[in-house]
């Protein structure tokens, strides 16, 4: 009897809770009818909030009639609606206005990602038009390009020299832009496929702490994600020094609904350069989205984008021709370096809430791409008749699908979020080369041909347990390769094979000490793939490096116009073991270790002016050699990138960016160094009726500077002796260039 009345009891405390705290459903659109998300939904009453997903859809815990309901994002007016009962019956729609973007209205605790948002706050008041300045809104990430404009661009992150790639991974819309097992390197991103306009967000992460990265996630990841519609059409022009020409159209093919959006976009570029031997440099981009909506809210998107560049280069040049008066800054050694590329890329998205508590996400792509890369670093050291000229080259198809499901529930009274995934990708690489050339038309020796298959299968859980302020998040993921390798240079048919798997830790927690300051802790296990050439010819052997982070930190808003985040963090590698595509030879670096600090600051000073500033101290280090001659060639010490920015203020915006990188050691016992740069940009934008007029001025102080430099041993034709010294390829000098653009 105490039984049945204890159950009884239990029935009617359960059904008045269903009673009076329900579940609310909504969507959260902008006034043009487009799902927004990441949109804030928070119950002022019971203190329970939700965040829109990028359908635009939310489901409220713990909501009853009479509760007021703020409806929030950064860049709208925030909402606040009165929940009645008829609420409980429906799928509430509710709009929200656009207005001009004020930070004293952010919240940290708001925030989905307050991190992330801050590069969405940078990309709102400072807006790119460059592939490389896309990049460069990555805080602390600096980046240089070396071989006429084509070649994929080497990335300084975190006391790393991260070549074009090896510990950072890049990718668009849920597709990989690192290349694995590729011709000129490990890694290599070549991101110029990416038109800067139809970049939506940016969303990054530094440290290898994060379930849904793998492969190269050991300094950081950098997720690009494309607009979804256009507000209104454009059509584009700059012309400026050097022959430097872009064009941009931007097309809306369907009009926005809510149920679909379709745009295509076009981009030409050409340019010759500084240099005396001209880039003769090219590049077309061509895009096109499509997007649908189901009738429930089921999110279908399809990509399509082809990419096509050459250039020619002037080379890395050596700094004792330059400073004897051989030649000039701008001046070649060997200028018949240059190359041609392309990629072509379709990638179809998919999202779905299964029910209210559990949301599915993943996406399917394809990509064909084929790459032809010149380079000459060496001279005649090597070869003293012909020189040294190599050629690298590959034809590669890629294969792959991510999926993801979210599930929301309750582990007795604590909220857990279970977030899991399965990944695949399929590598096929035909005709993988490095050869000796001249003159680019001449093959002398094939040192490397063969045909690469290359799968990376993967599977990750993530659980977020939510205590009232505190978060506590354990995750682990699981990677699979398999790597198989046909030397073609061999007189049979041999077929080399390895497999590979590797488990990664993660455990980050957070703390909402306060509504406008969060403290982090993140904790983790990430690693890098090496070349399939040099896993099977090491029988699978320290294949898959190790790297062990550990970040302590805060994001903290000290006044209403301020945002401060910094980051003390730390990060070991069992081995730097990359191969070196331009020698095809392997460099294992040992046992390493770098830790730093990173410090972020943004300052809205009024309704139009907007600061902001990212810095970077890193100490980087070998621990398995002796002191003095431990240092890793190129890890910078220090970096610092910021700027200005000034927003519609009588039609007229621009701003004044500035990036820094101090000398850094060239060789193991810091004999050579590269020397150091600080560089400043400026723009300025007039809009009247619907045409903006701009002027951009790269390096306006007019700095002769390195952009890439390297300690090499090279050696001139009428050289009796080789030579190891800094070989660079000169920065861009000043160089200003006017724009024109009508939106319709």
């Amino acid at each position: 009897m105490n039984f049945l009345r204890y159950f009884a009891l239990l029935s009617l405390v359960a059904l008045t809770n269903s009673t009076h705290a329900q579940q609310l459903k909504g969507f959260v659109f902008n006034e043009i009818n487009q799902p927004l998300e990441a949109a804030y939904v928070y119950n002022l009453n019971s203190k329970s909030h939700a965040h829109t997903s990028e359908n635009g859809v939310f489901v409220l815990e713990q909501s009853k009639p009479g509760d007021s309901i703020k409806i929030g994002l950064l860049g709208y007016e925030n909402k606040v609606m009165i929940v009645e009962e008829s609420s409980f019956q429906t799928t509430l729609n509710i709009i929200l206005e656009g207005k001009t973007f004020q930070l004293e209205e952010m919240v940290i605790t708001e925030e989905l990602n307050a991190l992330s948002t801050i590069t969405r706050l940078d990309l709102t008041t400072s807006p790119v038009n460059s592939s490389q300045e896309v990049l460069r809104k990555v805080p602390g990430l600096i980046i240089g390009q070396h071989a006429g404009g084509g070649k994929a661009e080497q990335l300084f992150l975190r006391g790393f020299d991260v070549d074009h790639g090896t510990d950072v991974s890049i990718s668009v819309d849920g597709m990989p832009v690192n290349m694995v097992s590729h011709a000129h390197g490990q890694g290599y991103s070549d991101l110029h496929f990416l038109i800067p306009e139809t970049v939506n967000k940016i969303d990054f992460g530094k440290g290898p702490y994060y379930a849904q990265e793998g492969d190269f996630n050991t300094a950081g990841y950098v997720d690009f994600s494309t607009r979804d519609y256009l507000k209104e059409s454009q059509i584009s022009m700059s012309v400026g020094d050097f022959n430097s020409f872009r064009t941009l159209g931007l097309f809306n093919v369907l009009e926005n609904t809510k149920r679909q959006n379709a745009y295509i976009a076009a981009e030409y570029i050409s340019t010759d350069g500084p240099f005396e031997s001209p880039q003769n440099f090219n590049r077309l981009n061509l895009f096109g989205k499509y997007v649908m909506f189901s009738p429930e809210n089921d999110k279908l998107s399809l990509t399509a984008s082809h990419f096509t560049s050459r250039w020619d280069a002037s080379g890395q040049i050596p700094q004792r021709e330059v400073d004897n008066g051989n030649i000039t800054r701008f001046g070649a050694i060997d200028d018949t370096e240059g190359g041609e590329t392309e990629r072509t890329n379709v990638n179809v998205e998919y999202s779905k809430h299964i029910s209210n508590a559990t949301t599915l996400k993943s996406n399917a792509f394809y990509s064909h791409y084929a790459f032809e890369l010149y380079s000459n670093f060496t001279f005649f050291l090597e070869d003293p008749i012909n020189g040294d000229q190599i050629k690298q080259k590959e034809d590669r198809q890629i294969f792959g699908v991510n999926t993801a499901i979210t599930h929301n529930t309750f582990l007795g009274q604590t909220e857990l979020t279970l977030t899991s995934g399965l990944g695949f990708r399929h590598d096929i690489i035909d005709d993988v080369e490095l050869s000796r050339t001249l003159n680019r038309q001449t093959t002398l020796e094939q040192i490397q041909l063969g045909d690469i298959n290359q799968t990376n299968i993967d599977a990750f859980i993530n659980a977020n347990f939510e205590f009232g302020k505190l978060s506590i998040a354990p995750a682990l993921r699981l990677d699979y390769f398999k790597f198989l390798y046909n030397d073609k240079l061999q007189n049979e048919y041999t077929l080399q094979s390895e497999t590979k798997a590797i488990v990664s830790p993660k455990l980050n927690i957070f703390y909402d000490a306060e509504e406008n300051l969060q403290l982090f802790l993140k904790s983790g296990i990430g690693f890098h793939s090496n070349d399939a050439r040099v896993v099977v010819n090491n029988l699978g052997e320290d294949i898959l490096p190790r790297a062990y982070g550990l970040d302590i930190g805060n994001i903290w808003k000290p006044t209403k116009n301020m945002v401060v985040h910094t980051a003390l963090w730390y990060l070991f590698l069992e081995q730097e073991f990359v191969y070196v595509g331009d020698a095809g030879i392997v460099e294992p670096s040992g046992k390493t270790e770098r830790y730093g600090l990173d410090l972020g600051l943004r300052y809205q000073f009024n309704d139009w002016l907007y600061f902001d500033n990212d810095i970077t101290l890193t100490k980087a280090r070998s621990l398995e050699s002796p002191d003095g001659e431990d240092y890793i060639p190129l890890a910078p010490d220090l970096t610092l990138s910021g700027g200005l920015s000034v927003n519609d203020i009588n039609g007229f915006s621009g701003g004044i960016r500035y990036r820094y990188i101090d000398d850094r050691p060239a060789n193991e016992d810091n004999s050579i160094v590269a020397e150091g740069y600080f560089i400043t940009d400026f723009n300025a934008n007039y809009t009247f009726n619907n045409i903006t007029l701009g002027v951009i001025v790269e390096n306006i102080f007019d700095v002769e500077w390195n952009e890439t430099q390297f300690a090499t041993e090279s050696r001139l034709q009428n050289e009796m002796q080789s030579v190891e010294e800094i070989h660079f390829t000169p920065g861009t000098p000043f160089f200003i260039k006017g724009s024109i653009s009508y939106k319709f």
